[in-house]
């Protein structure tokens, strides 16, 4: 996902943007405009990589992989081809950039920054998790429910060579491809002020080129694993759907502010339940303990939705365009640019959940 999309002009232009957008936001694209700069600077070649002694053999075989996905994206799923992930950069650190999430106690609207480019989005995101904390920290001291969310990947939306970065790593191999197909999705299409739109589309081409290409490099007898394993996160995602729709219900029915806590609190409890009996199905795969194992808000819940939401209408699209990833890019950019009410009732049409 593009994680801190600032990144739209080069050089000096870009600095004089951020800095003209308004002084109380001075220290955020301040810590921005560096953590991007840091991040570029820090740029190693993958071919140098590989044929750098010091570099492990893991490591090498990862890169090699990033490099094969790359190709493949831009061969086989006419993705961009133009210089990201052709580099990489080592960090010491969880993760690349850290998003900060917040909602009123009593509803899952996020507040939502306007960036130059980016336009407005649900998060505000940071290098470092430090920062990030602290503002997380003063959002909370205004009664808001907060998260921080580490992220693996970054994107600056093909204005700059997007490198591959060591925390793309940490899901495996196919996880490591479904990313960089992800990322590029996105730099071949963004409509600004539309995150489901946005995901959704990415998600979809991540989805739909893993598994040609889990087919077409021989290795096949991955997908039913593959298939599997999202089949679990789509229930997973089902069961946090579910418990959001709940509990807007409930803010929407409204009361007073004791009444509206202890019905949050037992929908999240009943959430918590709901998921071990979840996970009692998939015979004890434990690979969403981590999700639960910091408190559920309304910020955490948020976003549940904003990566899958119109999945199944990209499905059904990409299917119109008889499964050329060319024409199907072409559909989606001109659903893209329709105005937002038009598009919703679109991407509704193509849904076969109904958006839902």
């Amino acid at each position: 996902m593009p994680l801190l999309k600032l990144s739209s002009l080069r050089g000096a232009a870009l600095l004089s943007v951020l800095l003209l957008s308004g002084c109380s936001h001075l220290g955020f694209y301040a810590q921005a405009v560096h953590g991007h700069v840091a991040l570029m600077r820090a740029r190693v070649p993958i071919d140098a990589a590989i044929a750098d002694p010091a570099v492990s053999s893991q490591t090498k075989r990862l890169l090699n992989l990033a490099a094969e996905a790359r190709r493949y994206a831009h061969s086989s799923l006419s993705l961009p081809d133009n210089g990201s992930y052709t580099a990489w950069v080592a960090l010491d650190r969880p993760a690349v950039t850290w998003n900060v999430v917040a909602t009123p106690a009593h509803s899952l609207v996020p507040e939502r920054w306007c960036f130059p480019v980016a336009g407005c989005l649900s998060y505000r995101g940071y290098f470092e998790r430090e920062r990030a904390e602290r503002f997380a920290e003063r959002l909370a001291e205004q009664g808001l429910d907060v998260a921080v969310n580490g992220a693996s990947a970054y994107s600056s939306l093909g204005w700059f060579r997007d490198p591959v970065v060591s925390t793309m790593f940490r899901g495996g191999d196919v996880a490591l491809v479904g990313v960089v197909f992800h990322e590029l999705a996105h730099q071949q299409l963004y409509v600004s002020d539309d995150s489901s739109f946005n995901e959704s589309f990415a998600t979809f081409v991540e989805m739909a080129g893993v598994e040609r290409w889990l087919s077409e490099s021989g290795r096949a007898q991955r997908i039913e694993p593959w298939r599997r394993q999202r089949a679990r996160r789509s229930e997973f995602i089902d069961l946090l759907t579910e418990s959001r729709q709940r509990l807007s219900a409930v803010y929407a029915a409204g009361g007073d502010t004791a009444e509206l806590d202890a019905a949050k609190q037992a929908e999240l409890q009943r959430l918590n339940q709901a998921y071990s009996e979840l996970k009692s199905s998939w015979g004890g795969y434990s690979g969403y303990d981590g999700w639960f194992a910091r408190p559920v808000n309304n910020a955490r819940l948020a976003g549940v939705g904003t990566y899958t939401q119109w999945v199944g209408a990209f499905a059904e699209l990409y299917a119109q365009s008889g499964q050329d990833f060319a024409r199907f890019y072409d559909a989606a950019a001109a659903l893209g640019s329709l105005p937002p009410d038009q598009r919703h009732a679109r991407l509704v049409s193509l849904s076969p959940s109904q958006g839902l």
